[in-house]
């Protein structure tokens, strides 16, 4: 069954706006009329029909994009007008994006939480007070609790943010990854307004997590699989 025979109470017009919205590289006409079900020689013609249609709406409007020409075939664009707005996005994108660094330091907080900071920079081989401070600023991390061990160092976990951004449901949608402790501890994510409060110097009464047995430091595989997951 075609499109066509499956929306025939949707105008052309709205299913060439649809199918260009989602697009992802300039259709030709004959993809653009294929994906719409359009046969035979007057396909071109009406698609160029709805094309305008389209594009006179979106001028008496004023709607920020119109439907183009672009490398042999249609595309939606925004209007040379809005640019400022998606060069001000683009950069923003690029600022939020974590280093590699920070992406191996959260892979092994996900995989061995409430886990230390000196557990963390053991896996590492090197400091990392400023990349766990970066994390704690964007939400992904909080502080889960204090070990019962001389000094009562900070446990860090994970957030609801952090299963947001990666897009899981829980912990345990996280990948298998060999050599991640399979019996590692589940921390019940924080919201984001404790995570931010976590960041605070003075000591809070913070959930005691005992630590009878500390766990032997493993390698830093897991950095990859949350790698794979963020992109």
């Amino acid at each position: 069954m075609t499109p066509e025979e499956l929306l025939p109470h949707l105008p052309l017009t709205a299913r060439v706006e649809a199918v260009l919205l989602t697009a992802d590289r300039p259709l030709s006409d004959g993809r653009l009329a294929a994906l719409l079900g359009l046969h035979g020689k007057g396909a071109p013609g009406r698609l160029r029909d709805a094309v305008e249609a389209i594009n006179r709406s979106a001028d008496d409007t004023g709607r920020a994009f119109r439907i183009e020409r672009l490398a042999g075939g249609w595309r939606m664009l925004t209007r040379p007008e809005f640019g400022p707005l998606h060069l001000r996005q683009q950069r923003d994108r690029q600022q939020s994006r974590l280093s590699n660094s920070a992406i191996e330091t959260l892979a092994i907080i996900a995989y061995r939480q409430p886990v230390l900071r000196a557990e963390i920079e053991a896996i590492r081989g090197v400091a990392c007070g400023e990349v766990l401070r970066g994390l704690m600023e964007r939400r992904l991390i909080r502080i889960a609790g204090r070990a019962e061990e001389l000094g009562r160092p900070m446990l860090y976990g994970t957030t609801r943010e952090f299963l947001k951004v990666f897009g899981l449901a829980s912990l345990d949608d996280l990948p298998v990854v060999a050599g991640a402790p399979a019996d590692r501890p589940r921390v019940l994510p924080a919201t984001a307004d404790a995570g931010a409060a976590a960041t605070a110097r003075p000591d809070p009464p913070l959930l005691e997590v005992s630590r009878a047995e500390p766990r032997a430091t493993g390698s830093a595989a897991p950095a990859d699989a949350v790698a794979e997951s963020a992109d």
